[in-house]
């Protein structure tokens, strides 16, 4: 199953290859057919774990196009559509897409350092200068957390906002990514800063000065980090692509990084898919912040209990939850969970679609979706080639 897998979740990644970069479906639905800055770095993350040099040379180009179409003040694009007769750029849909900036300098970086191509990383070091100066304008208030919009990240129709966590680890990784070249002192310190303010405000029993003293010491944590908090207080739900990335990370301790793969492991084990939500638990009709979820979407709503963001299990999200587990030496616990994206991305004779209710095992989203073999390709390599990707 898993080589059967594999190699479909690769064709897949060629039918998805343009000569500007990858698309994030090959199903013909048009918010899809377009090159993103997350999708496309996650699916470049796949093609140097392949080491398919097509694929590879479609990462290139998704750079690119993402650079060539950087706002002047700093800006990736969340998405670009070119085509014969015209060009399309957006920003973001109800608000901007904060992580499409760090995906891209993960992905100039992650590119540069695994195809031995520092000139990539000089050609776009304006680039990526600019937009690290536009994250720190993002903070507003200096204090090294960003302060992200409802709707500014990949879980553009959630609930989470304000000081998100999986976007100041996004941060904390491509200045990791970058100063691997830069080898600057100054981006040392602000790497070292921001993970201070992480551990400080999204772990217990931390000690410093809290962003919001009064909502953390009223939270009980649970084996995990919230997923965010603002002025109005945290969210608690477990973000498993965040907490993935805690433990890619290193953020906190040992036991902090143990506690959430034994979390999280626990988690998948009693869901049908044996697949890790998104989110979890989903939000309901009764609950607090269900007026929030239930506005937040440009077209239709998506987010009911158990699909899409709100509970949903997506394939992408698992791939990272795996290379969590690998990083912790969890290597049966990984090849497991790669056995049950393998599952979920061979229903309906291989349509890898979106995510899945988590309920009724039944797909929702687009087919033929990108990053969904993009979490295949990424734990099969890891797992029998020892492909690594730096953090």
């Amino acid at each position: 199953m898993n080589n059967v897998s594999y190699h479909k979740a690769i064709a897949l990644l060629h039918q998805v290859s343009t000569k500007n970069g990858f698309l994030a479906s090959a199903e013909n639905t048009s918010n899809y057919q377009r090159v993103w800055a997350r999708d496309g770095v996650i699916c470049g993350l796949a093609a140097l774990a392949s080491a398919d040099e097509k694929l590879i040379a479609t990462f290139k180009k998704t750079l690119e196009t993402l650079a060539d179409n950087q706002h002047e003040i700093g800006t990736i694009p969340s998405n670009v559509l070119i085509s014969e007769d015209k060009t399309e750029v957006s920003y973001g849909g109800l608000a901007g897409r904060v992580d499409a900036v760090t995906w891209f300098i993960i992905g100039v970086c992650q590119y540069a350092t695994c195809q031995n191509e520092p000139e990539f990383i000089v050609k776009y070091k304006t680039h990526i200068e600019k937009a690290l100066m536009l994250l720190n304008a993002w903070e507003y208030n200096n204090k090294h957390l960003l302060y992200v919009p409802l709707s500014g990240n990949w879980a553009d129709e959630y609930i989470t906002d304000g000081y998100v966590l999986y976007d100041q680890l996004l941060r904390i990784w491509a200045l990791k990514s970058y100063n691997i070249f830069a080898k600057s002192e100054i981006f040392a310190k602000k790497i070292k800063d921001i993970t201070y303010q992480v551990e400080c405000n999204f772990l217990p029993n931390s000690l410093g000065e809290k962003y919001h003293e009064k909502a953390y010491h009223e939270l009980v944590f649970n084996k995990y980090l919230p997923c965010s908090f603002s002025p109005s207080g945290y969210k608690t739900q477990f973000d498993a692509f965040a907490n993935a990335l805690v433990v890619l990370l290193k953020i906190g301790t040992k036991d902090n990084q143990n506690q959430i793969l034994e979390f999280t492991s626990n988690v998948a084990s009693e869901t049908k898919l044996g697949l890790v939500p998104a989110f979890w638990p989903p939000v309901f009709q009764e609950e607090e912040h269900w007026n929030l979820l239930k506005n937040n979407c440009k077209y239709e709503f998506r987010n009911f209990p158990y699909e899409f963001h709100n509970g949903g299990s997506w394939p992408m999200v698992n791939g990272f939850v795996g290379l969590a587990m690998l990083s912790n030496n969890q290597t049966d616990n990984a090849a497991h969970l790669l056995e049950k994206i393998n599952l979920a991305n061979a229903v309906d004779d291989f349509s890898f679609y979106e995510n899945f209710n988590t309920a009724t095992q039944a797909p929702n989203g687009v087919a033929f979706c990108s990053w969904s073999a993009a979490a295949t390709v990424l734990i099969h390599q890891s797992l029998h080639n020892n492909f690594k990707i730096i953090f």
